[in-house]
């Protein structure tokens, strides 16, 4: 295992929420982060503010090496010139992290999916194959790098019902994706896996946190029981010092479980619960390969 200074990472979809969280958590432990994403310095604001700019400020700030990257993760050269990039710099990749995903603007719409419009398959394009595409470019570098892992952020969306079935496809997809990776990836020494997040404390969610009454409501036990960006970037960060790491490859693990494995906490020393039984256990990976 290298040292935590020479490692080098790319997280997709860094510009704010879970990504952010996760590259910044990641430079704190020493590491270069590649920060993309579409919001930029001098571009078009988003409504929830933040820049992969102010990331990999933020990066560097915590102890790390930041480098934003202005990339859309829908168009597949500017991905091809991102990994390009890294190989050229770098020579190397220790963690990719996708995590790039569209997220549609009726995806908590109630009803059915046919009274809503067909945005909502976006999230098949900027999440499910957009991180094939970002796993397809980097994958020679992480299989020359060794003892590299490729993380998947998902969700419990992938098994039980959660906003319909194009959040559910799309998610249960990229958690089959990080199984028949991991198959491939195999004699390389590159673990890949899917992390189900929990209800996640990020600028989109914020304001359910604010309003009078939300821990009564029907979503009120997975506010109380949410997690930080930072600690799944912390999580992330353990699995691959984790020399074990390759035993859990092929698999899907929830952050809340393995953050108690790994004994992370919250700031406030706060330890979240797995929703396991409330919501939802991982998929198996079948031992059968057919080539």
């Amino acid at each position: 295992m290298n040292g935590s200074r020479e490692r080098v990472a790319v997280v997709t979809g860094a510009s704010r929420g879970v990504g952010k969280g996760i590259a910044i958590a990641l430079g704190a432990a020493g590491a270069t982060v590649y920060v993309s994403g579409r919001s930029q310095e001098g571009g078009k604001s988003h409504p929830l503010g933040g820049t992969v700019q102010a990331t990999a400020t933020a990066v560097t700030e915590a102890g790390g090496h930041g480098i934003a990257v202005n990339c859309d993760h829908s168009d597949d050269e500017q991905v091809r010139h991102l990994f390009e990039r890294v190989g050229d710099e770098q020579g190397r990749l220790d963690i990719l992290v996708n995590n790039a995903t569209a997220v549609p603007r009726e995806l908590a719409k109630p009803g059915p999916f046919w009274e809503k419009s067909l945005d909502l398959l976006r999230i098949l394009d900027v999440g499910q194959r957009s991180h094939y595409v970002a796993s397809y470019f980097a994958a020679p570098i992480l299989a020359r790098t060794g003892g590299a892992l490729l993380v998947f952020t998902s969700s419990f969306g992938g098994r039980c019902y959660m906003h319909g079935p194009a959040y559910g496809a799309g998610k249960a997809g990229v958690d089959k994706m990080a199984m028949d990776m991991a198959v491939d990836f195999r004699d390389h020494d590159v673990a890949s896996m899917s992390l189900w997040l929990g209800f996640v404390r990020t600028e989109r969610n914020e304001p359910l946190f604010q309003h009078p009454g939300a821990m009564k409501g029907t979503y009120g036990k997975f506010l109380e029981n949410a997690e930080s960006p930072a600690l799944i970037g912390r999580v992330i960060e353990a699995l691959h010092r984790d020399e074990k790491r390759m035993a859990r490859s092929g698999h899907v693990h929830i952050v809340a479980e393995l953050a108690r494995e790994y004994g992370i906490s919250e700031a406030d020393g706060r330890q979240p619960k797995s929703n396991r039984d409330v919501l939802a256990a991982p998929p198996e990976p079948s031992s059968v390969v057919v080539r």
